[in-house]
């Protein structure tokens, strides 16, 4: 029997040797057979754009979507547009065919994206926009094409921004769940979804202001290209004058009622092409593996470090984190590299974690002293996301970015009723000292409890109108007066001074270029590409669950997310956007 068990655990010693190096070679196998090829495009190529692309901030790589294994691989949001600027020099890429039936990024992503577009066009290049149902992002980003086509039974949405709030309020009455609330700043709306049952005067102040300076630049940038004065367009939207394609044709929003091939075969024409001829339609993605759009190779060097996502404590990674610890290392990185002369912060947050902020906020504070720290704002650079912004020598954002919301909030729920009078469940126990289980959810705070958390939420808010104050070189009393939780667009921020320029990643690096007396640069990107194997492993794991969970709930994924970050803030102070909404 002694002799059996030695031979049975040599052999399995055996075959786990065995697996673990066969799963290395053939990761191995596999990361080279993924590695991108050169790929040649042939003359007279057509761009193909989908608005319907969601762009992050930073490349998504799957080395094994060939294989069908994890999300689809999708360029970044400045990928995408040094790939259409790259395109206007081209000589191979003749126009660019843009798709615009659907439309989930931002507006401050989609004017990145546009005004890429813009220059393309002004290089005496073609575009050809198509849509068989577009939105109004879509129809935003149509707006720069020589040519607009509808599908004949199609439509574009033309009436207007909206924005819609949920509030939890009745379903936490009917749990028997106290939110226990504590915020600074008038219009910290945070927390409004856990403590009313619609939207405050202050929240639909600052909301119906923001929203009418994203409005308006739709219509301005609109009015400009096709002609139409911003009135007349906005009459539009108010009288419901565009229901259907025709419409669209007849207020001269589009320029032709078309099918598919009927706008191919007119890019055929467009090319030179017999009528039989194929055109050469490029991918994003395809066109990636061709284009050598990066900056040089010169010896000094931006950092472009992108930041997107919820700010949390700790060092968890992902598409959608920006943690204190794995920021703190890559901010430090680029700080401590002598090739490194300048850093660019991509910022795209509605914030989150008031600590994490802090901490991030500190690694840039030390950067700056030893060189230029430019900050370009995305969609979002709003509470903690505008925290770890403030520091920064010089700030861009876009028109349509939003941003300030200076306030902080926590939130510490009391769940004594729901699992006494829901569930039946009572607690009871010892402490050493008074305040030892202060935070608990199985009791309400007590009223010196309450005091202490609320000079904790008082203490944080003066520290970040702090930050801000000597990061913007601004009168402390100003700071507060703009301060009070308040969401201002990009134009409204910098006639406030919490900007300095509108502008996009470009506008950024080259500002970094010049305080750093760079003529010549080159681009480290950060946080860095994993290699082949950490790569395949999170596609396993967290990565592949959340493309899941976002697969199976589609358009709900939203409301999953907002009770996600509810659960995150429990107990910690906040500085988070006053509240998640869709912009329709």
């Amino acid at each position: 029997m002694r002799s059996f068990f030695k031979i049975f655990f040599a052999m399995l010693l055996a075959l786990i040797i065995f697996t673990i190096v066969g799963v290395v070679i053939l990761l191995g196998i596999i990361g080279r057979s993924v590695t991108p090829e050169k790929v040649v495009i042939a003359p007279n190529g057509v761009l193909v754009l989908e608005t319907s692309q969601l762009y992050p901030e930073q490349k998504v790589a799957n080395p094994f979507g060939g294989l069908k294994i994890g999300p689809d691989e999708t360029p970044g949001l400045y990928d995408a547009v040094r790939l259409i600027r790259y395109a206007a020099t081209d000589d191979n890429i003749k126009g660019i065919y843009l798709k615009t039936s659907g439309n989930p990024n931002g507006y401050a992503t989609n004017e990145e994206i546009r005004n890429a577009l813009i220059a393309f066009r002004k290089a005496k290049k073609f575009i050809y926009a198509y849509g068989e149902g577009m939105s109004q992002s879509g129809y935003y980003m149509a707006s720069v094409a020589d040519k607009i086509y509808l599908n004949p039974k199609g439509g574009v949405d033309f009436g207007g921004f909206a924005v819609q709030l949920m509030f939890l309020k009745g379903t936490l009455e009917k749990l028997d769940i106290e939110p226990q609330i504590f915020y600074d700043g008038r219009f910290k709306s945070a927390t409004e979804p856990l403590r009313e049952t619609q939207m405050t005067a202050a929240n639909r102040i600052q909301t119906s202001a923001f929203l009418d300076e994203l409005y308006g630049n739709f219509l301005q940038k609109i009015g400009e290209i096709r002609q139409i004065d911003t009135a007349v367009l906005h009459g539009y939207a108010n009288v419901g004058l565009i229901q259907e394609a025709s419409d669209a044709l007849q207020y001269k929003l589009a320029d032709g009622l078309k099918y598919d091939d009927e706008v191919i075969d007119e890019i055929r024409r467009k090319l030179g092409l017999k009528p039989d001829d194929d055109v050469n339609f490029v991918s994003l993605k395809k066109y990636e593996k061709s284009a050598n759009y990066n900056s040089g190779s010169a010896d000094s060097k931006i950092a472009l470090i992108y930041a997107q996502g919820s700010i949390v404590s700790g060092d968890s990674e992902g598409p959608d984190v920006i943690s204190s610890g794995q920021y703190l290392k890559e901010i430090r990185k680029a700080r401590l590299d002598k090739d490194v002369k300048a850093i660019v912060f991509r910022v795209n947050s509605g914030g989150g974690s008031a600590l994490a902020s802090e901490v991030i906020w500190r690694e840039l504070l030390l950067a700056k002293k030893e060189k230029p720290v430019i900050v370009s704002m995305g969609d979002y650079a709003a509470s903690g996301g505008y925290y770890i912004s403030c520091m920064a020598d010089s700030i861009f954002a876009q028109p349509n970015t939003l941003t300030g919301s200076i306030g902080v909030f926590a939130v510490m729920p009391n769940m004594q009723g729901f699992f006494k009078n829901k569930l039946g469940v009572t607690f009871d126990g010892v402490k050493t000292a008074q305040y030892a289980d202060l935070g608990t959810a199985s009791r309400p705070l007590t009223e010196i409890e309450k005091k202490f958390v609320q000079n904790s939420v008082d203490s944080i808010y003066a520290s970040f109108k702090s930050r801000v104050a000597t990061g913007r070189k601004l009168d402390p009393a100003i700071v507060d007066s703009i301060a009070q939780g308040r969401v201002w667009s990009g134009v409204q921020a910098k006639a406030l001074g919490l900007v300095d320029r509108l502008g996009g990643v470009d506008d950024a690096l080259a500002c970094a270029a010049k305080m750093a007396n760079l003529s010549t640069y080159s681009l480290n990107e950060y946080p860095e590409a994993q290699d082949v194997v950490t790569r395949f492993m999170k596609q396993l794991g967290g990565d592949a669950s959340a493309v899941m969970i976002k697969k199976e709930l589609g358009e709900n994924y939203k409301i999953y997310q907002q009770i996600k970050n509810v659960q995150q803030m429990n107990g910690e102070v906040q500085a988070r956007l006053p509240f998640d909404f869709q912009l329709k």
